[in-house]
């Protein structure tokens, strides 16, 4: 099997690193482009020097037209807006689009959608290969507790710089969640809580959002009834593992249908 040639962009960041390393280790992929945003510090460095496997070749540039020509896909842990101009660039270059990005809007969401029509995308709130087993766990335990014994909470962590809440990790989990008591999320979930609340409501989801330090992505679901309560949790030790699940769904979208996938998809979940 020829080599899949993968630009990643965000490739001066910690994520973007980590991505490139992976690249380098797999033997199937080969890194051809490194992106940047204008006035990046990273800008015209070696994209291998900068992520400690020594000199690649491949500088770290802004010309992503050039280097989403020679892609087969592209992965993309960047913002919203961002990915969803990307997407549909994909869509007019044959390339897969590979977005780990959080924080969308149900717009931004909808219009990455109508990109998949012309495109092969694989979307994920979170690439972990653990995580993504641990929503369909999640999943069957929402179906097979009612909400009526046990409340439904999702307690997330993340390091301090992180801009979006509740992770787009905790969203999934939610998700999951709802699927498997056949409810909307949005319309049944709790954000936020503050002041005198009332008691809570039967059958909503709640979510908590914690931030600091360094910490890379803690997340639990807490379902709680009457004299047990039962923890699901994931806890990510190293950004490594979200690079490396992100270039297993980069392998896996090659060559699919153009369409709009999950990492449940790529797992076969």
């Amino acid at each position: 099997m020829s080599e899949m040639r993968l630009t990643v962009m965000g490739a001066g960041g910690r994520m973007g690193q980590a991505l490139i390393r992976s690249i380098h280790e797999n033997n199937n992929a080969v890194l051809v482009g490194a992106i940047e945003r204008d006035g990046a510090p990273k800008i015209g460095m070696d994209s291998g020097t900068l992520a400690g496997i020594g000199e690649n070749g491949v500088e770290i540039t802004t010309d992503l037209e050039v280097a989403i020509a020679k892609s087969d896909g592209i992965i993309d842990f960047t913002t919203p807006e961002t990915s969803v101009k990307l997407a549909e660039l994909c869509g007019s270059h044959d390339c897969a689009h590979i977005i780990g990005t959080t924080g969308c809007t149900a717009e931004e969401d909808a219009k990455i959608a109508n990109s998949s029509s012309s495109a092969v995308i694989v979307k994920s709130g979170n690439m972990s290969m653990g995580v993504n087993l641990l929503a369909v766990l999640v999943e069957k335990a929402a179906a097979a507790l009612s909400a009526e014994d046990f409340d439904l909470e999702v307690l997330e962590m993340h390091h301090k710089h992180k801009v979006d809440a509740p992770s787009g990790t905790a969203l999934l989990l939610g998700d999951a969640a709802a699927k498997g008591r056949n409810i909307d999320l949005s319309e049944n979930s709790v954000r936020s809580r503050d002041g005198i609340t009332g008691e809570r409501e039967t059958g909503t989801i709640g979510f908590a959002t914690l931030r600091g330090g360094s910490v890379i992505g803690d997340h639990s679901v807490i379902l709680a009834g009457n004299g047990e309560k039962i923890e699901l949790s994931h806890s990510a030790q190293d950004r490594s593992l979200f690079a490396n699940g992100a270039l297993k769904a980069a392998l896996w979208a090659k060559g699919k249908p153009n369409g709009l996938y999950s990492m449940r998809d790529v797992l076969g979940l």
